[in-house]
Parts: C-alpha cells; structure tokens; sequence
C-alpha cells in the first residue's frame, strides 16, 4: 500500500453486555455509546455480533414480532446518527434479511415462513452517518456444541472490506475466524487488518485456544487483528468478553477485561496498530472460572426479576461454595441460607454452616424437618408396611427441604439455587424435588475436585468458608455414618472417568487404558446412561467445560444403546 495514501484511523472495540431480546435497550446503548466516543475523535465504532437483538436469540428469530423490532430500532439508530452533527461510522451485528431480488440492505421483519422468498442471515453492517454502506453475512454457521446456527441462518458469501480513509478492513463474524478457508477468502482482496465480530461463550481454557488462532492468523497473514466479543450471562451462557488485539507479528498487546464492560481505543495504521496504554487482563485458571460463576449468577437472577436468592445451607462443600458464589455475586442483603437439619445432622454441620452465613452477613434460619420426616413415614407407613428401609427414607428428606426452599421462594420472590456440582448430576447422586429442586444451577457444570479447588480459590481471597468444610470426608447426612465414597467411587478417579466420557467422548477402552480399573468405568458410564431423566428435569446451570449437561450435550432418555 503506498503510505501516502491512507490516513491513521482510531477506533474503538466496545465490549458490553446486550441482553437477548432487550433491543431497544440494546438500540439505545449503541447510539449513545457510538455517539460518545465519535464526538471524542473516534473513527469507528464496533459493536459485536448480534448486539442489536443479543446471542443467542434462538426461536426468538421466528416471532414476527422480534424481527420487526430489530427491523425498527436498527432504522431508528439510522435516524438519529444521520441527524446527528456529529460524524459517525459504526458497525454491529443484527439478524438481516435478504430478499429474492438480491436486496441486503432491508432488514425485513418475518421469519422463514417462506424459505422460497426469504433468507435470514447474521450479519453486521457498517452504518456511515446512518446510511447503510456495507452488509456483511456470517459465512461459517456454528452447528456444534451450544449453537444451532443452521437451525435459523443462511450462510453467506460475500466478502466485505471496510474502506475508510484509504485504508480497507476485513470485515468476519465470530465461527468465521475459526475457518481457515474463509479467512483466506477473505484476506485475498488486499485488507490490511481483520476485524471479527464476536459472541463467544466461555469454557475451560478458551483464552489459550482463541489466542492461538489469532496468533497463527496474524503471522500467516502478516495483518493485525481486532477481535471483539461480548460479555454477560445469558441462561446457562457466560460471555467473558477477553477482547483481543494481536499486532501483525503475533504479539498480544491488548487483552480486555473478563465478565466486564470495558473498551480497547487503538489506532490502525496501514498494517500497525498502536495503543494509548496497556491494560491487558490477567485472570485465568480458578479466578476466571469462580468469576464466570458469579457472572453467572448475577445476570441470571438480575435479569429473570427475582428479588434475590435462597439456598439450602448443609454444612457442606457444595452449599459453601454456592452461598460464596451467590453474595459475590448479588451482595449479603439478597441472599438467604437456611439450614435444615434431620436426626442425621452432625452438629459439625449445624456449626460450620453457622459460622459461615455469619461471615457473610447473609439473613440466616434453622427450619428442622425432623416432624415433617416423620409426619411422611406415618403417612406412608400403611403402603410402606414390611418394606425394608432404603434410599426411599433418605430422598423423603431431600424433598422435605426442596418443599420448605420452594415455599420461601414463592413468599419472598427469591429464587432457589440448587447446590448440586457435575459429579452428582452425571451419576444421579441427587434426589429429583429434593436437593435437585430450584431455578438455578451455579455448580452443574463444576465437578467435585474442581468445587475443592474453587472454595480454596475463594478463601485466598478471603476467609468465608469454614476449614473443616474442606478437610471433613463429603457427606449427604440422609443416614447414619454415610460418606459419598460408600456409593460413589473417590472423586478424583469419578472426575476423570467423567471427564473422559461426557467431554472427551473417549471409550471404555481409552479410559481404563489410562490405568482406570475398568470395573469402576463400566459402572460410572451405566450410572451416567440410566440417569439421563433426571439431568433432563434439572434445573439450568452456568457451562464453564467444552460439554456440560444441558444445551450442549444431547442425549435420549429412552435407548436401548448402551456401551459395550
């Protein structure tokens, strides 16, 4: 490119939190925001994918009524930038429209009621003082893991270049990037820098994966790239943000903030970019995974309208780390723990759940169920008569709970968070309208070892949870001297089955090939198979792994498959 021909451009990635569905909000933060920092000196403005009606929409696109909203607030974020006295070049992704005729700059209002007539695309468009100038459409549909994107989208084909101030921007939307293919196609018609627009859900390590890409990219190129994402949860979602700016070597120079709003200002120049300052993010590992969960949380109860939350405090791992959780989250005034103890109760637990509701300032109650129990044995006692007792006595108990959490929330407008971690949920170590009972999950995607891991995590930062929570042997107190490990093997080796299996998809013969006993594969993968009703009757929960239990792992309840 020759170097007289250009001028420096400034621009500014906005990462910012875009609910689903709240698009005039969402319409509104755009104008304002764009209008903000164009009147500071800024040349563009990017907002990231879907931002307009926010990710994941899901069967949001085939309501009329949806559509014809995005089609009206993204007119009026047209109007006013075009009446504004400031100049304005902006670009953010909104669900489009194409028309037969080969039109791509009406963002029409119906759904695909029509398929012969009307395609519905992803897309992004670059709005220069509110008049459209380019449309780009997503050409990579995710149909994998948590996205469904065929389900809804057409794919594209367009290739877009920004051209401002002589200098011309490539222009891709989030899975695109992940295209070596598409990446390629794009590039081949002369941009100096690339651009991707961004709703990237959060998992285990995927700073490291994201950043490997983009590094690769960047030096196979020679180009830097601007890679803008969302943040905030959205029902079992978190979107951590970690926006990222890699210059034409591969290097990191920018990294913004995770689970928060934050700006990256950069300055591209040809293929340079510069920054003002430095301000990379370094949370990773535990911190960023007890993070996600309190993003989690927060958005989730915030966004539904619930008051605050009540949890069923055990003296227990699994009830300390989700009562922590929880007032990081919403603060001690909106949580309440209530203790529930039955003849099983060690007073060790009674103590400890004491201790740490007191240090966490949280509104604190004792409902004992032992007249309850017993009022549901004399009841049952004429239909039970000569049976033995068994695990029927014990979720009696879980289900006394789960009734006296769910009468709290329906008088106080909080809503139950069930305590249960991953390790539980994949064996059925849980009892159905018992401990299972409750809106929200913070822990299903959290095996037991990582739960250890996290309240230590936690503590480091401040001493809230009780040291003989983490050192005693884990306990559901549904009878005399019960330990976990009486029915469930050591959760260092269950965790590792599990993570193998339900992530990996390994066979039992690449896990016992790990030095596993094969005996205790095989029962952990048939505990796993015949317990699918009950992972299907749970409630939500935040997805921290590459495959939790919910949206991204999908299997029958009913099969005559099983692993041989």
């Amino acid at each position: 490119m020759n170097t007289q021909s250009f001028s420096p451009i400034n621009i500014v990635l906005v990462q910012d939190r875009f609910q689903v569905g709240d698009i005039k909000n969402n319409a509104d933060s755009i104008i304002k925001t764009c209008l903000s920092h164009c009147s500071q000196g800024a040349d563009l403005v990017v907002f990231p994918e879907l931002a307009l009606v926010g990710y994941p929409p899901e069967d949001l696109l085939y309501r009329e009524g949806f559509l014809s909203q995005a089609k009206s607030e993204c007119r009026r974020i047209q109007q006013v930038l075009a009446q504004s006295e400031i100049a304005t070049r902006v670009v953010f992704g909104l669900p489009v429209e194409k028309h037969s005729n080969g039109s791509n700059n009406n963002i029409m209002a119906a759904g695909r009621t029509e398929p012969h007539h009307v395609e519905l695309y992803n897309a992004a468009i670059y709005l220069v003082n509110g008049e459209i100038k380019q449309t780009y459409f997503k050409q990579s549909l995710p149909n994998y893991s948590v996205f469904d994107e065929q389900r809804y989208f057409i794919s594209g084909s367009n290739n877009t270049l920004l051209e401002i101030k002589g200098q011309k921007i490539a222009l891709l939307i989030c899975e695109d990037v992940w295209q070596e293919a598409v990446v390629a196609k794009t590039l081949a018609d002369g941009a100096n820098a690339v651009l991707v627009l961004n709703a990237s859900p959060f998992h285990v390590n995927k700073h490291e994966e994201r950043l490997a890409v983009l590094q690769r990219y960047a030096q196979q190129f020679d180009l830097p790239i601007m890679y803008l994402n969302m943040t905030g949860g959205q029902d079992e979602l978190i979107f951590d943000g970690d926006s990222l700016l890699i210059d034409r070597c591969g290097q990191l120079i920018q990294r913004a903030k995770l689970f928060e709003t934050d700006i990256i200002r950069l300055t591209l120049a040809a293929r340079e970019v510069n920054i003002s300052h430095n301000n990379n993010e370094n949370i990773d590992g535990d911190a960023a995974i007890y993070k996600a969960l309190v993003t989690g949380v927060r958005d989730f109860v915030k966004q539904n309208g619930f008051s605050g939350v009540v949890i069923g405090l055990s003296g227990g791992v699994d009830s300390a780390l989700t009562l922590a959780i929880a007032v990081d989250a919403l603060g001690s005034e909106q949580v309440h723990a209530v203790m529930m103890p039955s003849r099983y109760t060690a007073d060790m637990s009674l103590h400890d759940a004491r201790e740490q509701a007191e240090c966490l300032a949280v509104k604190y109650d004792v409902i004992a169920i032992e007249e309850l129990f017993t009022g549901f044995l004399n009841a049952l006692a004429p239909v039970f008569d000569g049976a033995d007792a068994d695990t029927t006595e014990e979720n009696i108990q879980a289900r006394c709970r789960g009734l006296l959490l769910m009468a709290i929330s329906n008088k106080t407008g909080r809503m139950v968070l069930t305590t249960g971690n991953k390790s539980e949920m994949a064996v059925g170590y849980a009892t159905l309208y018992g401990d299972m009972c409750g809106g929200f999950a913070p822990i299903k995607d959290v095996c037991k070892t990582r739960v250890y891991q996290l309240c230590h995590y936690r503590n480091r930062l401040s001493p809230v949870i009780p040291e003989r929570v983490l050192t005693r042997a884990p306990t559901a107190e549904l009878r005399e001297d019960q330990c976990d490990q009486d029915s469930l093997p050591d959760y260092a080796v269950l965790d590792r089955i599990l993570e193998l299996s339900v992530e990996q998809d390994k066979t039992i013969d690449d896990i016992a090939a790990e030095g596993i006993d094969r005996e205790t594969v095989l029962q952990v993968i048939a505990m796993v198979q015949r317990n699918e009703h009950k992972r299907r009757q749970s409630a939500p929960g935040i997805r921290i792994t590459r495959r939790a239990f919910g949206r991204d792992r999908r299997y029958p309840i009913t099969s005559a498959y099983r692993r041989k």
